[in-house]
Parts: structure tokens; C-alpha cells; sequence
């Protein structure tokens, strides 16, 4: 079932939402996932918003009051992710969009590879995302109806210098996308995988190269509602960046090689 997301606004935002369009969003602090929470709050839903950071939710919050409900969560922890989606439902209505965006980034390069560092962004990107789903598919599934969205990456799409972490903790969530499409989509749920190129957040922020076709979170929200009513599987964006991962993807290794050589930096 696809959630579609043209709808009135709602007129009771003190109280628990009637009309049973609840979108819970994670990473909701900043970057993608604090404008994607405007947009939809916006565009009629009730948001439930979920990060670490609680005055950033707060003043999240602020901006639609009564619209925009904070959840502070690490979804690192499993016990904790599954008592938030319990709260919303209990408090608000049973969340009908799930938009899993919680997610960190680090350079590594050779010199900087670290098993601690690589550690803590699979423990958020990947194992995060896991007691997300763990959480939020099984009442989805009872209830046959949902949608479900993993932020993951065109960093996913193949091996790139100084993204050996981040690149593989976002092509294991492709995959596991990939995987479940199948069988939530049997019991009326929708999987959708987003794979932005370069954003304008805090975690790109620190970058300190060139990042080709770069967009503002704003932007980026646009192109996530649109594709998450479209119904697609995959919304990458923007499409320039996109066709460029594609094209690297699908050389044959030797050329491949080729091209990333000349992305190694001399401090790398």
C-alpha cells in the first residue's frame, strides 16, 4: 500500500491524530531528516521526530507546535526503539510512514582506518536501522498497510576511496532493503531505499574536497516526497550524481580501478 502524502491538514494538533497519518521519522534533528519533518508536517501529517539530541527536537518541535512531536531516541538501543514506536502509536496513532534516516559518516583513508570508528557507524547506520525495522515491520504487517524508508547512499552503489566504512555500512542497507522488498510487500507494506548524492548537512559539512552536484537538505526532501508518493522503490537524487555511481558500478574492475585512482588524495 502506498502512502500517499496530498493530504489536509490536521485540525486537532493537540490531541491524538484521527486521521491515522502518523509518519515517524529518525535523524530528525538535522540535515535531511529535520527538513523532511517540516515537509511533511506541512503537507498534513503528524510527525513523530526522533534523535539523540533533544534540544534540536525541541526547537524542531517549535516550528509546527502540536504537528511536530518529539521523541528523543538513540536507536543504537534496542529496548528504546521499540518502546518510542510504542509511545507514538500509544500517544499520537499507528505510524503509517516510517522514514529511517539516523546515520553517521566518517573519512576513512589507509592512514586513518580504525576498527573503533568503523565500529560505531555500523552500530548506528546499519544496527540502528535494524531495531528500527525490528520495531516498526510487525505492526505494519499485522495491520497490512505502511510504508517503510531506509536513508542509505549512493556511496552504497560501489567502492570509493575514503569511504570504506560509510560505503559499506550503506550498501548493506541497499541489500538488506533488496531483501525484505519482496516479502513486506506480500503483506501490503512498501520498502522504499533513498540513496541521496552529496547533501548540504552537518556531516557533509565537514568535507574538505569537492562534492560534485551538491543540494541543500531542502532540496532533498522535495525529491524524497515526490519519489515516496510515486511509489518507487529506489528515490536517488540528484539524478546527475546518480547517473554517475551507475556508470562506475557497472565497469568492468579494471576501469573502474581506473577512475578511483585518481580520487586517492596525497593524504591518504
Amino acid at each position: 500500500m502506498n502512502v500517499r502524502l496530498k493530504l489536509v491538514s490536521n485540525n486537532q494538533p493537540n490531541r491524538k491524530d484521527i486521521t491515522g497519518k502518523v509518519a515517524w521519522i529518525t535523524g530528525a534533528s538535522s540535515g535531511i531528516g529535520r527538513s523532511l519533518a517540516i515537509r511533511l508536517a506541512q503537507s498534513g501529517w503528524t510527525v513523530a521526530a526522533s534523535a539523540r539530541n533533544a534540544a534540536a527536537l525541541e526547537k524542531l518541535a517549535a516550528v509546527l507546535p502540536g504537528i511536530i512531536h518529539p521523541y528523543p531516541l538513540d536507536v543504537t538501543d534496542r529496548k528504546a526503539t521499540a518502546e518510542a514506536l510504542a509511545a507514538i502509536e500509544a500517544n499520537l496513532a499507528p505510524v503509517s510512514l516510517a522514514v529511517f534516516g539516523a546515520g553517521t559518516y566518517r573519512r576513512e583513508t589507509l592512514a586513518s582506518f580504525d576498527a573503533g570508528a568503523i565500529g560505531e557507524m555500523v552500530a548506528l547506520n546499519i544496527m540502528g536501522t535494524v531495531n528500527c525495522l525490528e520495531a516498526a515491520m510487525p505492526p505494519m504487517v499485522a495491520r497490512r498497510s505502511g510504508q517503510i524508508a531506509v536513508m542509505a547512499s549512493v556511496a552504497g552503489y560501489t567502492g570509493l576511496p575514503g569511504a570504506a566504512g560509510y560505503g559499506a555500512t550503506k550498501a548493506a542497507l541497499i541489500n538488506m532493503c533488496e531483501a525484505l522488498y519482496p516479502e513486506l510487500e506480500r503483506h501490503g507494506v512498501r520498502m522504499t531505499v533513498i540513496n541521496p548524492g552529496f547533501v548540504d548537512t552537518p556531516l557533509t559539512q565537514r568535507n574538505d574536497f569537492p562534492m560534485p552536484f551538491l543540494i541543500s537538505s531542502e532540496e532533498a526532501a522535495g525529491h524524497i516526497l515526490r519519489g515516496l508518493d510515486s511509489g518507487s522503490f529506489e528515490i536517488a537524487f540528484p539524478w546527475k550524481m546518480k547517473m554517475v555511481m551507475k556508470l562506475l558500478q557497472a565497469l568492468p574492475p579494471r576501469l573502474r580501478f581506473a577512475l578511483t585512482r585518481r580520487m586517492l588524495r596525497n593524504d591518504a
